[in-house]
């Protein structure tokens, strides 16, 4: 969540933890700390934490946004490299100062990990830095152009006339954002990054999207327009505003509009028309950059906090491809298919019977399908957890200015307090590359018990440092969502085989990022390679895996946090059952996993064993 833009952008990211940073040393004790010093040291520590969590949201007006509060919430953050910059600066001020002024010593289990943490996302802040001019600021997948509108028309939250000011206000300042952001484009252009053409022609299809219209050219209401229309419309309603304070709103918000924010588009759109000449003739991955070898080396580690190489990577998916297919295997002759595995494959991806029909009923009858998954899983929950989470999820289709054939689900946190859902998001402008087979598996990935739950505790849960509960780490979130998935087979899901044959294409899915990330991005695989390596082991529909395999090249490293967080996972499972055989709670298992909070997975195993010690000693 914190320093939002800068992951969306793709360039350095501030506040998420690739490396291992060290440990302080324990001095040698001559007698045991008192548990009134623990306590009074963990207390002093957790009011320093509280103090730095609200310096590092004034960084952030557009987190304390998504975090459900309204101060500064007529402004946008600041994108540039200057303010990059300071922010780095005031990491490093306060790194040194949590050394100098704790004793590590006298801190409870939880505090420590909480100084730890700190300390590990100082490490990754500096190695990231260096390469802030390597990612792609805008591509198909993210960037500030298609996440502002987004962020004003879900999450700016208008209940009275001042927070429809605020909103115009803020349309301002996602122009001067933009700007800022192709700032930060062309001087990694002028060092000679440059993006695929593909994410090029996303970016002006969805900045397009955005200015046509009324109050622009072209028919019916550009998005913000109509987004803002309604807001008016509610208020009105709700009796907020009078008619001619409605009207005066409108006025300022089209003033915006026009003036501000259409130019900045149209700014964008130019330098990305002149930019797309320069775009590659042949997509690979950022090995073909300057310092594309080592920046790639950092963006691993910043996905799976851990010191895995490439080689290891690529090795570790192709032996979990290979497992997986013979999983594969045992469920086409289970469902009586006479054939190859080839052949099967060609037949759940191509058949009528695997898929909605492209149309209004068919979109609505595939986003029902996931609500009745989330019922079914939701009513067996207390069986494996003890925490459950206290927000609701919704799920919706992506707004139509963002949304992308073949495009990956998704899913956006709600607020901590409740007052905004959880959203799973479905890209469903083509049917074809939405195969029904998968419906299931994904629904459990994006909600229950997968994202929806880990962020929704992860924020619900008392006692921890709130910049913990907000924390983000790829390999744990995205590991716990693809565990989540044997999980819920284990709790009776995928009744009909062939949403558990979608289950196992979509673990092989992750096991063949593994090989294709690390392929585009290490061994220097072309696009078509990647494509070709993917539709012989994969029964995904080539709609979806060609959205994938783009996907992966404008986002190095992101694709392989999944399986390795779950294989990390599943492995301390497995050592938890071992070391405690029949005193084994799975419930106790899993919400020691989730009530820390999103971690490195080396500080997950470090809590995993002190949990599994607390039980022996009981």
């Amino acid at each position: 969540m914190r320093n939002l833009f800068l992951a969306l952008m793709g360039a350095t990211t501030l506040t998420a933890c690739g490396q291992q940073a060290s440990t302080p040393t324990e001095p040698a004790q001559i007698a045991e700390p008192s548990a009134e010093a623990i306590t009074a040291e963990t207390a002093r520590l957790n009011e320093w934490f509280a103090a730095r969590w609200e310096e590092e949201l004034d960084f952030s007006p557009v987190t304390k946004t998504f975090l459900g509060r309204k101060d500064d919430n007529d402004k946008i953050d600041d994108l540039s490299e200057a303010a990059e910059d300071v922010q780095l600066a005031w990491r490093r001020e306060n790194g040194r100062a949590l050394k100098e002024s704790f004793d590590y010593a006298l801190l409870t289990p939880e505090a420590k990990t909480s100084y730890d943490i700190w300390l590990y996302q100082l490490a990754q802040t500096e190695a990231s830095y260096p390469f802030r001019r390597r990612g792609y600021v805008f591509h198909q997948m993210r960037g500030v152009h298609s996440f502002l509108p987004n962020f004003l028309i879900n999450f700016h939250k208008v209940e009275t006339a001042d927070d429809m000011r605020a909103y115009i206000t803020r349309i301002s300042g996602a122009a001067r954002a933009l700007g800022q952001a192709l700032e930060r484009a062309k001087l990694a252009a002028a060092e000679g990054v440059h993006a695929p053409d593909f994410a090029y022609d996303g970016v002006l299809k969805q900045s397009r999207a955005l200015i046509a219209g009324a109050p622009f050219e072209g028919e019916g209401e550009a998005p913000l327009w109509a987004d803002a229309n309604s807001k008016i419309d509610a208020l009105i309603e709700s009796g907020a505003v009078n008619e001619e304070e409605a009207s005066d709103l409108r006025a300022a918000a089209r003033t915006a509009l026009i003036d501000a924010f259409k130019p900045a588009y149209d700014a964008l759109i130019a330098w990305v028309e002149d930019e797309k000449p320069n775009a590659p003739e042949t997509s690979t991955g950022v090995g073909s950059l300057p310092d594309g070898e080592a920046y790639y080396t950092e963006r691993l580690a910043f996905a799976t906090t851990t010191d895995m190489t490439p080689d290891e990577v690529h090795a570790l998916g192709l032996a979990e491809v290979a497992r997986i297919k013979g999983d594969m295997e045992t469920l086409k002759t289970t469902v009586g298919f006479d054939g190859t595995l080839d052949e099967f494959f060609s037949f759940v991806r191509e058949d009528e019977q695997f898929y909605y029909p492209n149309t209004d009923e068919g979109r609505d009858a595939y986003l029902q399908s996931a609500r009745d998954h989330l019922a079914f899983i939701n009513e067996r929950l207390p069986e494996k957890f003890g925490l459950l989470p206290k927000a609701d999820l919704i799920v919706k289709r992506v707004e139509a200015f963002r949304e992308r054939d073949g495009g990956a689900q998704h899913y956006f946190p709600g607020t901590p307090d409740g007052s905004r859902p959880g959203t799973f998001y479905a890209h469903l402008s083509d049917m074809s590359a939405m195969p029904i087979p998968q419906l299931e598996v994904i629904a459990y990935h994006e909600g229950n018990p997968g994202h929806h739950m880990q962020n929704s505790i992860a924020q619900e849960v008392e006692g921890l440092p709130e910049f913990r509960n907000q924390a983000g780490f790829t390999a744990y979130g995205e590991g716990w969502a693809l565990y989540s998935e044997i999980l819920a087979k284990e709790m009776g899901a995928y009744d009909d085989p062939y949403s558990d044959f979608g289950r196992m294409t979509t673990e092989i899915w992750r096991a063949i990022r593994l090989v294709v990330d690390t392929g585009l991005h290490a061994k220097g695989w072309t696009q078509e390679q990647a494509v070709e390596y993917f539709i012989s082991n994969s029964p995904a529909a080539e709609g979806q895996i060609r959205s994938e395999v783009r996907r992966y090249i404008v986002m190095p490293g992101q694709a392989t946090s999944y399986k390795i967080g779950m294989l990390k996972i599943l492995e301390l499972r497995e050592k938890a059952k071992t070391a405690l055989g029949d005193e084994f709670d799975i419930r106790g298992f899993h919400d020691t996993v989730l009530g820390g909070g999103a971690l490195p997975l080396s500080v997950l195993e470090r809590r995993v064993d002190e949990w599994i010690a607390v039980q022996q000693a009981s």
